[in-house]
């Protein structure tokens, strides 16, 4: 048996990340998803994520046995915005097809733009300059924005502009725009999309717009991502699979990339 911590942990992963690596034909397998824990940001309006511990320790028959409940707003952390988030007649959580998070990746780094403007939004040129240097955003992909905002993550105020609860009027953060949204949605064939920031509308957004663009096509999209400076522009397969919650508008999201 090997132990759980110390140099027998370190060689425990090591030998879990080879036979990964080989399982998946010497690919490397990136996490893109944030612990849930209490340091987890959530929207200034929401709770954080709370874990309770029912048992832990020997019990009365001697062995060892833990068992926790948890606490938590459907969008937070790493998490997935169902259709039905901003769409009436949107699909549901449980009705998002598990195959809507699977696909390649095409990632669009716009981290030097959002480092000089904290509110900067893609552009349609910005993804023209990708298709430029990569070739058209093909068929089915994920398109994954690079803001390089997980760099702040847990610290609510570089992350947010805030860190005072219930303040949603001190939002800074970049994101996607309205038209970069609309060409995603309507002049290509993209299957969902994601970020490393709290949300697909830039901070001071008060229309949700791209959100009712992107939900209103009926694809779901992922929020709070990590690790996105791990993948290249292409060639990555995103994994992301949320919480099946019947009748949710999302939810937490375990999210990977496996990169050749």
């Amino acid at each position: 048996m090997v132990a759980l911590g110390g140099t027998d942990s370190v060689a425990a992963k090591r030998t879990a990340q080879r036979s990964m690596a080989k399982l998946f034909g010497g690919a490397k397998i990136v996490d893109l998803t944030h612990t849930l824990d209490a340091s987890t940001i959530y929207w200034p309006t929401e709770d954080g994520f709370k874990l309770e511990s029912e048992h832990y320790g020997a019990t009365e028959a001697g062995y060892f046995y833990a068992a926790n409940k948890f606490c938590t707003a459907e969008h937070g952390g790493t998490h997935m915005d169902a259709p039905q988030h901003f769409s009436e007649h949107g699909r549901a959580a449980d009705e998002v097809p598990v195959d809507a998070g699977i696909g390649p990746a095409a990632v669009v780094d716009v981290s030097a733009k959002a480092a000089a403007d904290r509110d900067y939004r893609l552009t349609v040129a910005d993804l023209e300059a990708w298709e430029a240097a990569n070739g058209r955003v093909p068929d089915g992909v994920i398109v994954l924005l690079r803001t390089g905002w997980a760099r702040f993550w847990p610290d609510k105020e570089r992350y947010l502009g805030t860190k005072v609860h219930g303040d949603v009027a001190n939002l800074h953060f970049p994101s996607f725009s309205k038209e970069s949204a609309e060409w995603l949605a309507r002049e290509r064939n993209v299957k969902a999309i994601g970020i490393d920031t709290a949300s697909i509308d830039y901070g001071p957004s008060r229309d949700f717009i791209v959100h009712r663009i992107w939900n209103g096509a009926n694809k779901p999209a992922f929020e709070n991502l990590a690790n996105l400076d791990r993948l290249p522009a292409t060639g990555a397969t995103v994994i992301a699979l949320p919480m099946k919650i019947g009748g949710g508008s999302g939810g937490p999201a375990r999210v990977i990339a496996v990169v050749p």
